[in-house]
Order: C-alpha cells, then sequence, then structure tokens
C-alpha cells in the first residue's frame, strides 16, 4: 500500500508543473484524496562579504575554491568570479564580483 501511495505521490509531484506561487495541489488517488504542499525555504543572511584577506588566508593573493567555501555565496559564484578562470579569484577578481551583487 505504502509502495503504491508513494508510486502515485511520485507521478503526481512530476507531472505537476511548478510556479513558485503554488503552495499546495490535491489529488484523487484510489486511497482517497492526496495533499500535496510545496514552499521554498527562507533565504539565508549571510550578511556582507568577508574582506578579501579574510578568505586569503594564506596570504598567497588569491582566493581557491576551498577557501571560497567559507562564505557559501562566493562558493556559489566561484566559476562567475573566476573572470580569467584560472582556477582562483584574485583581489581585483573579489571585489568585481562584491560590487556586482
Amino acid at each position: 500500500m505504502y509502495t503504491r501511495l508513494i508510486g502515485l505521490l511520485a507521478l503526481a509531484v512530476s507531472s505537476t508543473s511548478f510556479a513558485q506561487d503554488i503552495s499546495s495541489a490535491q489529488y484523487q488517488t484510489p486511497q482517497g484524496e492526496l495533499l500535496v504542499r510545496t514552499s521554498q525555504p527562507a533565504a539565508h543572511d549571510y550578511g556582507p562579504p568577508p574582506p578579501f584577506a579574510q578568505l586569503d588566508a594564506t596570504h598567497a593573493g588569491f582566493i581557491t575554491a576551498a577557501q571560497a567555501d567559507h562564505y557559501p555565496p562566493l562558493a556559489n559564484d566561484f566559476i562567475q568570479a573566476d573572470r580569467n578562470r584560472d582556477g582562483r579569484i584574485s583581489k581585483a577578481e573579489y571585489e568585481r564580483w562584491i560590487h556586482q551583487h
């Protein structure tokens, strides 16, 4: 019974076009009504970007992907922030990224 219900739920979810304003949907199943509620998680406030020197903990003059992980918004945008695609973010690239966000 649970396998069947899960299968029906998966079918209902996969066949529904989700938009941001949809918060719930009702489906009739052989076992009765199924209510599916959806929502977006609250946005996390990471605060202002830290100074370059704080992320460049080794004082090498650039931020690596591992160092960017300490500020999730930068880690998420690492490829875009690394304008010359050398696998690291220079101070100029970091400053440009800050001003774009």
